[in-house]
């Protein structure tokens, strides 16, 4: 969309392909893709709805006359979202299994032609279901692990993540921990290191997992209404017919393989987004990618998508926020000694008077040691951490250095004033 758009304003003449496969109960969406219809905006919608229901317990301790009891009605908040999405698709050509051949056209599935000088592929992917489960595909759906279960248990739902190696695979992982040790104590309770075996459907309607506990060896069971798999993600490449064009795919991946500007191995396809090897899975980087692609193509500009450096946010109850590399990526290219970490525990003003613990609320500045000691990773967890991060990472961006950072004047009283005093290392003990 942001390509195509971008490419319109230019006074290139675009077409919009599109086709949403039904997911395996028969869902489907308009256009947008995932973000705008079942990934970050109703998400973050949702979350938005837990925030306000420990803002009502907050608002006790603040004075507010409340009834005892509170409760969130799970219809009125679906309608709300889904009407929210729907306000945002727009019409495009519906187009499934199309094939494009080494003239670039592309007929669908009602037999209409289209010929054009550039193709641009920006698929994404979709969910996976664990397949090799007994009862996954008939009896699950699929969602985004943390944050779902994080939004799940504030609207009062008894919730249960089952983890089979890590949490926030990609991610710092003392950040990681500290994220689920929070959700913990929020109300989600986790099975570790387990692995589940089948679901089956019961007569009273609910649904039967039974897992394995990979430490121990042992088998257990339980019942749930919903089963929700967050497993990753496939890209979108099967039904495009780009093995008979010769677009290369990563063979493990199965994403397309492209270059610094966004162009496949064979001339005139490019592809960016999720689809591609190597690019983060976000969205706002993906609308660069496309809106930086179509100037090229227009000959309007030379400029590549920097990929370095990009924040991003999981809206978990507590969030977490970063930008640049996680202390394990720094140490593996720097070494112990080429990288000081510093990092402070803070209490937000605001869980002061209402009595809430801020044990996971964190702060982690990794720097190259020595000279100005440029910042290499930021991460913070904490109420509105996407809001504070976004800021830093333009600093990110420029270069920006510890040294700087203490230059900073923070705003009192806020959580991100706490980035810029900033002072004990790691190293320090």
């Amino acid at each position: 969309m942001a390509c195509s758009k971008e490419a319109a304003q230019l006074g290139q003449k675009v077409a919009v392909l599109d086709y949403v496969e039904p997911s395996a109960k028969g869902t489907k969406w308009g256009l947008g893709g995932t973000c705008v219809n079942v990934g970050c905006i109703p998400k973050k919608l949702m979350h938005q709805a837990a925030l306000l229901g420990t803002a009502v317990k907050d608002a006790k301790m603040y004075g507010w006359q409340l009834p005892e009891t509170v409760r969130h009605d799970w219809t009125t908040l679906a309608e709300a979202v889904q009407n929210h999405v729907r306000s945002l698709n727009w019409v495009a050509f519906p187009c499934f299994f199309f094939y494009i051949d080494k003239h670039f056209t592309c007929p669908s599935l009602l037999q209409t032609v289209l010929t054009t000088k550039n193709v641009v592929i920006a698929t994404g992917g979709r969910p996976k279901h664990p397949t090799h489960i007994p009862g996954a595909v008939e009896h699950g759906i699929t969602n985004v692990a943390l944050e779902c279960a994080g939004f799940l248990t504030g609207i009062g739902l008894d919730t249960t993540v089952m983890v089979r190696s890590v949490a926030l695979r990609g991610f710092d992982q003392q950040m990681a921990g500290l994220v689920t040790d929070y959700m913990e104590a929020y109300g989600t309770r986790f099975l570790w290191r387990s692995v589940p075996t089948k679901v089956e459907k019961l007569s009273s309607g609910g649904l039967q997992v039974t897992w394995t506990d990979v430490q121990t060896g042992s088998e257990h069971k339980d019942a749930y209404d919903s089963v929700l798999w967050a497993v990753g993600r496939a890209p979108e490449t099967k039904a495009l017919g780009l093995d008979q064009l010769g677009v290369q795919l990563n063979k493990d991946t199965g994403k397309i393989v492209v270059g610094a500007d966004e162009a496949t191995s064979v001339p005139n396809v490019y592809a960016f987004g999720d689809i591609s090897e190597g690019r983060p899975e976000l969205t706002p980087t993906a609308i660069r990618a496309g809106k930086l692609l179509a100037r090229r193509l227009a000959g309007q500009s030379g400029e590549l998508m920097n990929y370095d450096n990009v924040a991003t946010t999981v809206f978990t109850p507590l969030e977490y926020g970063c930008v640049g590399l996680s202390e394990e990526e720094v140490v593996r290219r720097q070494g112990e000694d080429g990288v000081e970490v510093y990092h402070a525990f803070y209490k937000p003003l605001e869980f002061t008077v209402a009595g809430r613990d801020a044990s996971q609320c964190y702060i982690k500045v990794s720097v190259c040691r020595g000279g100005d000691q440029k910042i290499l990773g930021l991460h913070l967890i904490g109420p509105n951490a996407g809001e504070v991060i976004q800021g830093f990472s333009m600093g990110l961006q420029c270069g920006a250095t510890y040294t700087q950072l203490l230059q900073t004047v923070g705003i009192h009283p806020t959580c991100a004033e706490e980035v810029v005093k900033i002072h004990i290392t790691k190293r320090s003990g």
